[in-house]
């Protein structure tokens, strides 16, 4: 299965002209020349690759605010949307290593993105210095109430009974590898709809322009327990008490595992003492128990990395972890 052609055309569209873009901020106005001991002197941006009331932001604006707290500094959150993640991840890349441009992402620019694109202008590991992860999002895989199936099991009967008839909602890798997977698995064919924001997705979900969707707890939860959709699964091995009798996708389709994480990283070539300094505070920020609970209420479990080199390693792992799910979702890179 080849990533859905609307999706693929996006993404060369805004790739091919990601080197016109408006920079973030932080690489607009570069950090001062200062020692590492002085960092920081001006505010922070910190870039996320989806639209503003994603899952990812959310979690950005909730650590980010508490970060500029310590910092003694504002850590300004700017949405970079588009091509799945690689209009940030380029901005990011190219950005001045001083500290004062930061990338909060997830698997798919770190993890999806170099097996679903044969011509990546990024590389995930030489181009980034990772500072710390941050934890995991749970998704949910939802379904407009008009269709017959209320149970997942029921939804798979219904598909392979109407091969082509439903289509699916895909804003990112995440949701996209979750039914590719699921459709490699179950035998089953659902037309992918590509999107440029999970809030679209949901949107256009409960107005049954699309019958299905894998969508992120952080944008949609408040949908997720409503009764305008149907949430028949969810992608973490264990239920989720966000979602009471929402069972695991895996319980129902043998062989699913899927896990979406999320981390902060700066370009390459950071000095040494700022991203210690830099981990030093959030691992400050992600113990703090009211934030835990707050991210909780979106689904987010908060999992940092002891170290940066422990997050390094924990990416690098991801990386084959999710080559192996595209390949073998028989997605094929474009």
């Amino acid at each position: 299965m080849a990533i859905p052609s609307l999706f693929r055309r996006a993404a060369c569209a805004v790739c091919a002209t990601a080197a016109l873009a408006a920079a973030p901020a932080g690489a607009q106005a570069q950090g001062p020349s200062v020692a590492p001991s002085a960092y920081p002197s001006a505010p922070i941006t910190l870039v996320v690759p989806f639209a503003a009331g994603s899952g990812t932001d959310s979690v950005a604006r909730a650590v980010g605010s508490r970060l500029a707290e310590r910092l003694k500094q504002p850590v300004l959150v700017d949405n970079k949307p588009g091509a799945n993640a690689q209009v940030a991840a380029q901005l990011v890349a190219k950005a001045k290593p001083d500290g004062y441009t930061l990338f909060m992402t997830t698997n798919t620019s770190h993890s999806a993105n170099p097996a679903l694109y044969t011509s990546l202008k990024y590389d995930p590991i030489k181009d980034f210095t990772p500072v710390a992860r941050v934890g995991e999002l749970p998704f949910a895989l939802a379904v407009h109430p008009s269709l017959p199936a209320r149970t997942l099991a029921e939804l798979l009967d219904y598909a392979r009974a109407n091969p082509g008839k439903l289509s699916y909602a895909t804003p990112n890798s995440t949701s996209l590898v979750a039914m590719e997977s699921i459709k490699h698995i179950a035998g089953i064919d659902v037309v992918g709809i590509p999107y440029k924001s999970s809030p679209q997705a949901m949107t256009d979900l409960v107005g049954g322009q699309v019958q299905v969707y894998v969508a992120d707890l952080g944008s949609g939860k408040s949908m997720l327990v409503t009764d305008k959709v149907r949430t028949l699964g969810i992608t973490t091995a264990q239920p989720s008490a966000l979602l009471p009798g929402v069972p695991p996708i895996g319980q129902t389709v043998k062989g699913f595992d899927l896990t979406s994480w999320n981390g902060i990283f700066g370009p390459a070539g950071m000095p040494p003492a700022v991203v210690a300094r830099l981990n030093t505070e959030l691992q400050a920020v992600l113990a703090d128990k009211e934030l835990q609970d707050k991210l909780a209420q979106i689904g987010f479990q908060v999992w940092p990395s002891k170290t940066p080199d422990e997050f390094a390693r924990y990416v690098a792992d991801q990386l084959t972890h999710w080559r192996t799910l595209i390949q073998q979702a028989g997605i094929k890179p474009e």
